[in-house]
């Protein structure tokens, strides 16, 4: 049976609330609706901020000290606002909504601990949209020995199935963290963290030129990157690990990099992610033919302009190029996400999140 499942996701970059609607069966997607974006006021993005500090010393997944309360009542006011904006700008109804898929707010991401955070306020969200909200996707996960982390690789999978090309495919999610799913076939699916994507290089540009992020890399295009200091970095221990492996927004915070001219700074930083989603290759089972490139990081087009002269010869475009609404991928996901957990199916699997056996999960609110 089809349903219309609503995805909503704010990503780890702090950059506002994705709103899409798909129709699916949660195996396949039968049709592409509307997307919507609603950004965080500086306001809200400083009190995430905040929030991320505050929710490294937290002793529970449940609790919320301080900030972190104040934090989790406006991600859940966004996330309202987001889908009553979208419902009127499409004239759709609460009636028209099946299920929604409401990630949350990534607050602290700590697997080794059995400890995945996500703020937002479910019932509330349920109660002010009037439909029915799946939330906690990743707790069963990580609570099963998971990474808890990636959860987008079977709706990449599902998408590219629809494109009837020669596998191995991989694709990429550029967000806060840059995440991969390879794809070969209908049985292959290997998911992981890769590095940084754009979280540094938003942070820098913010410290430093009180930007949000790096328009279309235009800034990083300026400097030159320091290929000693990228070589030196990717000697973390993290990048040799195979998959399945995840990461913490904040995992590489404490990489300083010195004394160089602004620009040099955001094309290293721009460079890091690049070769950081290079590195996975050699840990793959065949060398990739294909890259398909989502999230923020599509529309820089330095990003895109190093990842295809270290990929090469295989092939490196934009999701927006096959169609794919890329910036609205992840909500897309978390409406498909909230279709299969409605059904029971799996949303991680052993080589997706390191968990021992496929699992379900997501916990659903009622209005």
């Amino acid at each position: 049976m089809m349903l219309t499942a609503l995805g909503l996701m704010s990503g780890t970059s702090l950059d506002g609330v994705d709103v899409a609607l798909i129709e699916t069966d949660g195996r396949q997607v039968k049709a592409f609706g509307p997307t919507g974006y609603r950004p965080y006021t500086e306001g809200e993005r400083s009190l995430l901020r905040q929030a991320l500090v505050e929710a490294a010393h937290l002793p529970q997944r449940d609790a919320r000290p301080g900030i972190l309360r104040q934090a989790e009542q406006a991600v859940t006011i966004a996330h309202a606002e987001a889908v009553a904006a979208f419902t009127a700008q499409n004239r759709i109804t609460a009636q028209d909504i099946d299920i929604v898929g409401f990630h949350g707010q990534t607050v602290l991401h700590r697997p080794e601990r059995r400890l995945t955070v996500q703020i937002g306020d479910a019932p509330a969200l349920a109660k002010a949209i009037h439909v029915p909200v799946m939330h906690d996707f990743r707790a069963a996960d990580v609570e099963a020995g998971g990474q808890g982390a990636p959860f987008v690789p079977v709706y990449h999978r599902a998408l590219a199935q629809s494109l009837n090309r020669e596998g191995p495919i991989v694709v990429v999610n550029v967000g806060g963290v840059s995440n991969i799913t390879y794809i070969d076939g209908a049985d292959t699916l290997i998911a992981c963290d890769t590095g940084p994507g754009n979280a540094l290089l938003d942070d820098f540009m913010y410290r430093e030129m009180h930007q949000p992020f790096d328009t279309e890399g235009r800034f990083a295009a300026q400097g030159r990157p320091d290929e000693g200091w990228i070589a030196q970095a990717l000697r973390l221990p993290f990048f040799a690990k195979p998959p399945p492996k995840s990461l913490d927004r904040n995992d590489f915070a404490s990489l300083r990099l010195g004394a160089m001219p602004p620009a040099d700074g955001a094309a290293t930083l721009t460079a890091f992610t690049a070769a950081a989603i290079a590195r996975i290759v050699p840990l793959l089972p065949k060398r990739p033919r294909s890259w398909i490139i989502a999230g923020g990081g599509a529309s820089n087009l330095t990003m895109l302009r190093m990842l295809r002269e270290r990929l090469a010869p295989a092939t490196v475009e934009p999701a927006e190029r096959l169609g794919w609404a890329s910036d609205a991928i992840e909500a897309q996901a978390f409406g498909f996400l909230a279709a299969r957990g409605l059904k029971g199916l799996p949303l991680s699997y052993p080589a997706t999140t390191g968990v021992a056996i496929p699992m379900t999960g997501g916990v659903i609110a009622r209005p």
